[in-house]
């Protein structure tokens, strides 16, 4: 096999969490030679790009469909993230102090938010418990035509790194996976179309062309699941295409991330305000949350892939029956079809609006178009639940497929680490720990 034919490690994917993966094995491990293949002409075109998330770094402290140990997992690599960054001087470049907050709004949230705050403070010491007059002055668009007898409470810091533009830090990751191996090749406008292993190697065909590799990690979204089920892994998994969207707001809304408080019943996050980092002076609003037959948010893509990673069943049926059968969900999946719909969405979204920002009409919002990102949400159909989070095909024998709805632009580094690892002990290569919890793993101080 001629050289560049050949590698110790191929990944599939060029958003955030195989540029992190190419970012770790350069860094932290001694494999020699390392190829990214990305279908699109640059990195992080989708899901990872600016406007394909709501650049949110989930620290845990605020997310409060979170449980306090997934909190805490989920604060450990939003460290990483956050000690990437200052590594390289990319603080207040691709990433930002924007204070945030979880809001609670009547007396039942505000219980909520208070006996929330309680039983996190001490995981995250650096959060503080805003009432409503100090709210006025944190954030006055939360009080602005609210009513007087409505009690409002926050729990929220102004010292995280709250903000990132995820796109470019993926950028970062291939560069400065270069600098530190010369033997790592980036191919892009090149898509996978197959894997098959081949005794102790894999054969990846890419655009016809046959690359061969020791190791294949597939970090590409929904057709991670895809590129699985063709090899004959994962068969246990469905994967539903979850699509989300955004409002602008046209007025100088927010200064702050703010989110309301997620429904335990719903796997999808709750509407937030984000003021926009690669937008000046505009706020996002949302996102909404819809099932579509496809595997790409805003290109086109085949129905038969999305047949595939569906993989209609009894169990699936089951799965989407209990669902619809809740009266939650129900409304919740309604309401977030009918935002999707122009002539009314306006309308009816500027009332979710409002519970954060009280004095917001459909006329001060607009719909983003080709904002927003899609969602792998992956069906386990042996337990007939939807994943809360990333699903990852551990197969043993030299080939990882990731699937990363949120948070997985935050776990981004921590997943490249448990992958690392994994690729080092299958090819007896040496993963750089001490080196690596050093500049990435050690809490910053607040």
């Amino acid at each position: 096999m001629a050289k560049k034919n050949y590698y110790n490690v191929i990944i599939v994917g060029g958003g955030i969490s195989g540029t992190a993966l190419l970012y770790t094995l350069a860094k932290y491990t001694d494999v020699k030679d390392i190829a990214l293949f990305e279908k699109y002409d640059e990195v992080a075109t989708l899901n990872s790009s600016a406007k394909g998330n709501s650049q949110t770094l989930h620290c845990g402290d605020i997310e409060t469909n979170y449980t306090l140990e997934k909190a805490k997992i989920t604060n450990r690599t939003a460290t990483m993230v956050e000690n990437y960054g200052k590594l390289y001087g990319y603080d207040n470049k691709y990433m930002f102090q924007i204070p945030k907050m979880a809001l609670g709004v009547g007396d039942k949230e505000v219980k909520f938010i208070k006996d929330r705050y309680k039983e996190f403070k001490k995981e995250f010491p650096y959060m503080e418990l805003w009432d409503k007059k100090q709210l006025a002055k944190i954030e006055p668009a939360l009080l602005k035509g609210r009513k007087k007898s409505e009690d409002i409470t926050a729990m929220g810091t102004k010292k995280r790194w709250s903000a990132v533009d995820f796109g470019k830090i993926s950028k970062s990751f291939v560069k400065n996976a270069k600098k530190e191996n010369k033997n790592i090749d980036v191919h892009l406008s090149k898509e996978v179309d197959h894997i098959e292993k081949k005794g102790d190697k894999f054969k990846v065909i890419v655009e016809g062309k046959a690359y061969y590799s020791d190791y294949v990690v597939v970090d590409a979204g929904a057709h991670s699941l895809l590129l699985a089920h063709k090899m004959g892994h994962g068969k246990d998994y469905s994967c539903l295409p979850v699509g989300g969207s955004f409002y602008y707001s046209k007025i100088d809304s927010l200064k702050s991330k703010v989110y309301t408080i997620q429904n335990p019943k719903l796997p999808f996050a709750a509407i937030h305000g984000d003021p926009d980092i690669v937008k000046d002076n505009i706020v996002r609003f949302g996102p909404t949350a819809i099932v579509l037959p496809k595997l790409e948010r805003y290109h086109h893509a085949h129905f038969l892939d999305f047949l595939e990673t569906l993989a209609p069943s009894t169990e699936v049926i089951e799965v989407f029956y209990d669902l619809m059968h809740d009266s939650d969900i129900r409304e919740y999946a309604i309401k977030n079809f009918l935002y999707e719909v122009p002539g009314i969405r306006r309308k009816l979204f500027a009332k979710e609006v409002r519970k954060i920002v009280p004095s917001m009409t459909k006329d001060d919002i607009e719909f983003a178009e080709g904002v927003g990102g899609l969602r792998p949400q992956v069906i386990d159909k042996k337990t007939k639940k939807l994943f809360l989070g990333e699903a990852k095909i551990t197969t043993g024998e030299g080939i990882v497929f990731n699937m990363t709805p949120s948070p997985g632009a935050t776990s981004c580094l921590g997943n490249a680490q448990e992958d690392a690892i994994l690729i080092c002990k299958f090819l007896g290569n040496k993963f750089k720990a001490k080196k690596f919890d050093r500049e990435l793993v050690t809490p910053i101080p607040y």
